[in-house]
């Protein structure tokens, strides 16, 4: 599958490359075309993104709103700031349970007549969480759009909190938390997020615990609600064909009543890791499953650009390595989030898990030493920019981005100007990001013990 979807990025590639006048290693300003007239400038091509967005405040409430003439179908989704900021250990998950709870009814729209509407509709209203925001999120066709705005500002402004619904949603995520520990490759995220999370906010999980959500009551989240219904605490997007001038009418008359509250914006500390470390919890598996995490620049670093293209010519350089050349493992990785306080790591299930971790840090000490060829970065950055644009095709993608940037990525406009500070990354740059960043790394592995030779795992150069 994994062999399949690279063949289908290369044919993506070539048809990516079609679009953009400019090749990758020549500078960002206007070129001249074979017909001898000027090709745009990425300066235009932001200019006319930006143009597209509008922006205003209503009562502290800040407000995206993102025009695209002709699109079928609206996204919006209400932002709370803060994250794990905003929980503690003993309330860890409330404000997922209260935003899962929250989208079953409202006061006007009770489960039944709700689920109705939004059936005929084809609108979908839910909610979701991170580590460094949530949303309530809607995504509905344009023709739909008047109506399924109603259902949705009384989702987020007046909803219901039944006993029975919260009852019912609890069990549920009760049920699924509680299954953790059976499907190894989540229980080794919660290994991870133990090691690598000590002393951090982190480590409060935004989805909780089976033991905490539980203990949660309809009372609990009617308070929270209350408290973090403050407009200095959201943010609104909605993508689509609309009219901003119109929306903003709507938005006053809805969430413009909102109290306004004081909320400060808190930027979790960074991670920092001082050496490499391994952890092993025994279960007796077929195979061994590994990850390790290293320390990575959050998204207002310019280190993140570099950064992006060393994640992805690692992934490449470690499937190449463990898969196609050992046949180690079905589906080794190497990876970068997107997170205020970020992490970046590598990700293999083996038998011989020594020796794939092995290759998988030569690799590492590969990118980190040997010079890397201007070749290597366009086709990484063409494979990496077509994902990128593949991702950006709905209209709650291109929510989601803007949301990510205004939140955590020190302001909306920084997304537009990914694809220009992304083709402008030296083979320099990446081997620096990669001996700065790619060490001392937190290792978890959940298998047999007897089979796994610490030493390998701690054994990096440089760490």
């Amino acid at each position: 599958m994994r062999f399949i979807k690279h063949r289908l990025l290369l044919t993506a590639q070539c048809l990516l490359l079609t679009l953009f006048t400019v090749p990758l290693w020549q500078p960002a300003h206007a070129q001249t075309t074979q017909t001898g007239t000027a090709a745009p400038d990425f300066q235009s091509v932001i200019a006319r993104q930006a143009a597209l967005v509008s922006e205003f405040e209503i009562n502290g409430l800040k407000v995206l709103v993102k025009r695209r003439e002709g699109s079928q179908t609206v996204a919006a989704g209400l932002f709370i700031r803060g994250g794990v900021e905003n929980i503690n250990s003993t309330n860890a998950g409330v404000e997922s349970l209260m935003l899962s709870v929250a989208s079953e009814a409202s006061a006007t729209f009770p489960r039944e007549r709700m689920r109705k509407e939004l059936s005929r509709m084809g609108t979908v209203i839910g909610g979701s969480t991170n580590y460094d925001y949530s949303v309530l999120s809607l995504v509905s066709t344009r023709a739909s759009f008047d109506r399924s705005w109603e259902i949705f500002t009384d989702v987020a402004l007046r909803p219901s909190f039944t006993k029975e619904d919260v009852a019912l949603v609890q069990a549920r995520i009760v049920a699924g938390l509680r299954d953790d520990a059976d499907q190894p490759d989540t229980y080794l995220q919660r290994l991870q997020e133990q090691v690598a999370y000590v002393g951090h906010p982190y480590l409060n999980r935004p989805e909780g615990t089976a033991e905490i959500v539980s203990r949660l009551t309809a009372e609990d989240l009617r308070a929270y609600h209350q408290r973090i219904m403050q407009t200095s605490r959201l943010l609104l997007v909605v993508v689509g064909d609309l009219d901003a001038a119109q929306l903003k009418t709507r938005i006053t008359a809805s969430f413009g009543k909102l109290p306004r509250g004081e909320y400060k914006a808190q930027t979790p500390p960074q991670l920092a890791f001082a050496t490499s470390t391994v952890e092993v919890t025994t279960r007796e598996l077929p195979t061994n499953y590994v990850q390790g995490l290293f320390t990575a620049p959050p998204i207002t670093s310019p280190d993140i650009y570099p950064m992006r293209v060393a994640a992805s010519l690692l992934r490449d350089r470690v499937f190449e390595e463990v898969r196609v050349k050992r046949n180690l493992s079905y589906a080794p990785d190497a990876f970068l989030r997107s997170q205020s306080a970020n992490t970046g790591g590598l990700y293999v299930t083996a038998v011989d898990a020594n020796q794939a971790v092995r290759v998988m840090l030569n690799e590492v000490t590969r990118l980190q030493r040997e010079p890397i060829g201007p070749d290597d970065i366009n086709s990484v950055v063409a494979q990496f920019l077509t994902t990128y644009y593949v991702g950006q095709e709905t209209n709650a993608a291109q929510a989601a981005e803007l949301a990510q940037y205004e939140l955590i990525g020190g302001g909306w406009r920084n997304s537009l100007q990914f694809l220009e500070k992304l083709r402008a990354v030296s083979p320099a740059e990446v081997q620096r990001v990669a001996q700065k960043y790619m060490r001392n790394i937190r290792f978890v592995v959940l298998g047999n013990p007897t089979q796994i030779d610490k030493s390998v795992f701690i054994g990096q150069a440089g760490s």
